[in-house]
């Protein structure tokens, strides 16, 4: 193998011109990246491939995964864990932990700048990365996947450019009352600015899912824009994309979608989607936290201005003016989590492996027993959103609820106690839960890694908790 120190020599300058190195670099480049390559298929021919691991996609969910998440072998309160909290945040399997090691370990080095072999190989590991992300949600392009920090800086950064240049005093943003703050906070500070207008899609008379004949009728010629929640992170309802999609370019309306709920759970393709952007963050589809990605229609990227500026997202700067990089560059300015932008793609890479039509069946199955099992504990118990079947696009695995005369975040700390870990609050989505007539909710949310005798555990450890406060009252009464 030929050493990486050995590079041609450079060429002299002559007279004074300038001479560019970017041959010399593009050839060192090339030379960096087949040495590491041939390096790494030399370590995997020194590997034992006797009994080669079985493929993703033959590996059952549920139990048979567990082993992957270290995480998940552990006690709490002196009780075998059970993780239903992952609606939240999602557990991470050793392959994106192993990613993470790697690249602190290996090639630890900055992106884009570098000639030297570590920075040739981060940076070819970065924009693979990109890559897995985009084959994730079939993008027809690594190109139009945009690394940010997360789902909210996503949502930040089209409402600061596309938002900025193209709302107007007297136009109008169509929301809903079931938006994670997120896909809230950002469009009251546009509208604030600019004179636009917010409505607001309101609830099923049921109060399980959005009012489409309601979403329908806020529709007009002043629609500028609709962003939408795809799953619900509290009802677990799945919107009909498409319909909307078609109605809002009726109207002339750009679409964005909160895809957090639903790429860690069902195939998501934005080809078929209809959405103008969609925005997820890495932590809840099993990668690592502080990353996430804004994907969005190439032509439309490239007519948003920058949002932040600095290194990366340059062309060329002067003292009194700068030009910009294409997208996706043009919106990822200075050193990004390289690390994590790495292990997200080792995570979409892993689940896109497992197969997600198969991570939605299984879902689909866990969370309606999850459901039904909740529902059954008591009559006390009310379980928000669409019941399982009731739907034609189904319901997320999730399943927020309240148990009356009882305080959700009394009932996750008994929970707790138990090794159950659930969620109380009012996650994100105040309004929401306004419009539910309550203050806060519990959820229990699963993911391809739980079983049903976790979900039994929770009902019973729900069941005891129930009990024991109606022990306490009943004793205070006394």
């Amino acid at each position: 193998m030929r050493s990486l120190s050995q590079t041609q020599s450079l060429p002299a300058s002559t007279s004074g011109r300038h001479v560019s190195f970017a041959p010399v670099i593009g050839m060192r480049r090339s030379l960096i990246n087949r040495s590491w390559r041939a390096m790494k298929r030399a370590a995997v021919a020194d590997v034992d491939t006797a009994s080669p691991a079985p493929a993703p996609s033959q590996v059952a969910l549920g139990a048979p995964l567990r082993s992957e998440f270290p995480i998940l072998d552990q006690e709490v309160n002196g009780r075998p864990l059970v993780y239903l909290d992952n609606a939240a945040t999602s557990q991470k399997p050793r392959v994106v932990l192993d990613a993470l090691s790697r690249c602190y370990t290996e090639y630890n080095a900055n992106v884009h700048r570098g000639v030297h072999a570590l920075s040739a190989r981060a940076t070819n590991e970065y924009e693979e990365a990109r890559a897995k992300v985009a084959t994730f949600i079939n993008a027809p392009s690594s190109r139009e996947v945009v690394i940010v920090r997360n789902a909210t800086e996503a949502i930040n950064l089209v409402a600061n450019t596309w938002g900025s240049a193209n709302i107007k005093q007297g136009d109008e943003i169509i929301l809903s009352v079931a938006e994670h703050h997120a896909n809230l906070v950002p469009w009251q500070l546009l509208a604030a600015r600019t004179g636009a207008v917010l409505r607001h899609v309101r609830l099923t008379p049921d109060k399980t899912q959005l009012d489409m004949d309601h979403f329908r009728s806020l529709l007009s010629p002043r629609t500028r824009l609709v962003s939408l929640v795809h799953v619900s992170n509290v009802l677990g309802c799945v919107l009909d994309a498409a319909y909307v999609a078609e109605q809002a370019r009726a109207v002339g309306a750009k679409l964005l979608l909160d895809c957090c709920q639903s790429v860690p759970h069902m195939p998501v393709d934005v080809t078929s989607l209809g959405a103008d952007w969609i925005v997820a963050s890495s932590h809840k589809f099993c990668g690592p936290s502080g990353v996430g990605f804004l994907w969005g229609r190439y032509e439309l990227l490239e007519s948003m201005e920058p949002w932040m500026g600095g290194g990366e997202m340059i062309a060329d700067v002067y003292l009194d003016a700068s030009t910009y990089a294409p997208p996706p560059m043009r919106f990822e300015a200075g050193t990004p989590a390289i690390a994590e932008a790495i292990g997200m793609g080792a995570a979409a890479e892993w689940l896109r492996g497992l197969g997600m039509d198969r991570v939605h069946a299984y879902e689909e199955e866990i969370g309606t027993y999850l459901y039904e099992r909740l529902a059954a504990v008591s009559p006390r118990v009310s379980v928000y959103g669409p019941r399982p079947g009731s739907c034609p696009r189904g319901r997320a695995s999730l399943a927020a609820f309240n148990v009356a005369g009882l305080h959700a975040t009394d009932v996750s700390t008994l929970l707790d106690m138990a090794g159950v870990a659930v969620r109380s609050g009012h996650h994100c989505a105040q309004p929401l839960h306004r419009e539910l007539g309550v203050p806060a909710s519990a959820r229990a949310s699963a993911y391809i890694y739980n079983t049903a005798g976790e979900v039994d555990v929770f009902v019973e450890a729900l069941a005891d908790t129930i009990k024991f406060f109606d022990d306490v009252h009943s004793g205070s009464a006394a």
